[in-house]
């Protein structure tokens, strides 16, 4: 063993010690006070003329990243109550395939058969997704990359989408010689007699405005289209149809599954899904389906409990484009998207390299990624995906996806039956008097505090507790809370408990106080 490899084995042990060196029961999800001061304090500094930029040597960095900075890291990955974001951790198969990303350091840009089999198993891994997701057969989805997450997928739906469209435009209007990504939007657009390109959809993630941005499209082509007040994350079928008859209009269709704080999906399943192709292919429009965590509903067990997200999840095969996310609910480490659609040379016209002789690949039929990707270097993301798809199959990630649905829906039980707390959305602003259906519950639940006083401070409360994590967000105007859970170590049973005694402490904690004043 050379002297790097064993600061390397070294290195990773006490890695492997420190991530797992809490003895607590319950790992903090976030670092204390004191241990943030110490990492900010630790950061190099440019004043200090002596030190800054002066070679510290690998130990003595090592034991800088370990003793300062580690501490004052998140516990998303350490501890099974991290629900603040739509964040999954890191499955221990995962983590060693990353790690072997780093040691083999391909740049998985250009499909070389004879040189590395990465390419290969970036194919195998998005076949297998599209097996796992019960998308249909490879071959309908010929378009298909790995990305850096759900951004990065939604910015190719848009531009995907904008190439569909303004191409099939141009085609009717007699422009075959050209694509729009040749001729750019405004001309394209000109020639095509089109004066606006908009994206329609029902509260629609905020990446999706950044991408239609990043595109050229403009974030104030992003049209909201809600069901009805009560039920917003619905796109309205009726509103979509009279958007698509107008005139000198161009349309992409963008669908979350689901939203990001109910976890609702735009459409109610098939039945849906059947009408908005029938218009969109009548009209010329694009679907996009942003299903970066709600998609995965579809791999669920195929048993009574989950019938209805099944049946909800229903019909977005039938979508020209998918957004999917590994990092989230795969529990895969950052940064993992994936993207799909149905027209591969759609995707390769908007990303190809043209006139690279360089970067021509050996003859076959998959596509080297930087021609169907929106980065020319790249990383070996697909590896750690391949290896959890490998390594849990069908029905260990089914087992895993239905442990987060139920913790879920716990939660979801315990908010409505607490007189302290709201379970969100409500109807009308109404407060539930019977018991709410929480078959629609799928990773994602809302609430409020009742009381105004408790509900302004009710996520910093959660959160300052260390016990479990949560993100703040609005429902209706008003403060409300969020809980994502996405996370491989979720214990029902446990976490439960914990979620119902917290709350019941948060609630009479804060009336004892409010009495004392």
């Amino acid at each position: 063993m050379t002297v790097h490899e064993e600061f390397m084995q070294d290195a990773y042990l006490r890695i492997r010690k420190t991530v797992s060196s809490n003895n607590d029961a319950l790992p903090p999800t976030l670092p204390q006070a004191a241990q943030l001061c110490r990492a900010r304090g630790s950061l190099p500094n440019q004043d200090d003329l002596v030190t800054y930029l002066q070679g510290r040597g690998r130990q003595a960095t090592i034991d800088h990243l370990l003793d300062d900075i580690a501490p004052a890291l998140n516990g998303q990955n350490r501890s099974s109550r991290y629900w603040g974001f739509v964040t999954g951790a890191v499955l221990p198969v995962a983590e060693v395939a990353d790690n072997l990303v780093s040691a083999y350091d391909q740049n998985v840009q250009v499909h070389l058969p004879n040189q590395t089999i990465a390419t290969e198993v970036e194919d195998a891994a998005l076949k297998m997704l599209l097996d796992l997701l019960r998308l249909g057969p490879a071959e309908a989805w010929s378009g298909r990359t790995f990305t850096t997450g759900a951004t990065a997928s939604n910015i190719l739906g848009l531009a995907c989408g904008r190439e569909g469209v303004l191409t099939a435009r141009l085609s009717a209007a007699g422009c075959k010689e050209k694509t729009a990504s040749e001729l750019g939007i405004l001309a394209a657009c000109m020639r095509a007699g089109i004066k606006e390109i908009r994206v329609l959809t029902s509260m629609g993630h905020s990446s999706l405005p950044k991408a239609a941005s990043i595109v050229g499209l403009g974030s104030a082509t992003v049209h909201e289209l809600p069901y009805s007040a009560d039920e917003p994350w619905r796109l309205n079928l009726g509103a979509v149809q009279r958007e698509l008859q107008q005139d000198g209009v161009a349309c992409i269709i963008s669908l979350s599954a689901g939203e990001v704080n109910t976890g609702r999906f735009a459409t109610q399943g098939l039945e849906d899904m059947r009408r908005l192709r029938k218009m969109a292919d009548l009209h010329g429009a694009w679907i996009h389906v942003d299903g970066a965590f709600g998609i995965f509903a579809r791999a669920l067990p195929e048993t009574d409990d989950f019938s209805r997200l099944h049946q909800t999840a229903a019909g977005l095969e039938l979508a020209d484009s998918i957004t999917v996310d590994g990092h989230k609910l795969l529990n895969v480490p950052y940064d993992c998207g994936i993207f799909f659609t149905r027209q591969a040379s759609v995707l390769f016209s908007v990303c190809q390299n043209p006139n690279a002789a360089y970067l021509s690949s050996d003859a076959s039929d998959i596509q080297s990624p930087l021609n169907v990707g929106l980065e020319n270097s790249r990383r070996f993301r697909a590896l750690p995906a391949y290896a959890v798809l490998l390594s849990e199959g069908r029905e260990g990630l089914a087992d895993m996806f239905a442990r987060m649905v139920r913790l879920a829906r716990g939660i979801a039980e315990v908010v409505q039956d607490s007189p302290n707390y709201l379970l969100l959305p409500d109807r009308q602003g109404q407060e539930q008097e019977q018991g709410v259906d929480l078959t629609d519950t799928h990773i994602c639940v809302l609430f409020r505090a009742k009381k105004d006083s408790l509900n302004d401070v009710l996520v910093e409360t959660i959160n300052a507790t260390g016990l479990w994590y949560v993100s703040a967000t609005k429902w209706k105007g008003q403060k409300a809370v969020r809980v994502a859970v996405a996370n491989w170590r979720v214990n029902v049973a446990k976490d439960l408990e914990l979620v119902r005694s917290s709350l019941a402490s948060i609630a009479q904690g804060h009336k004892t106080a409010r009495n004392d004043a």
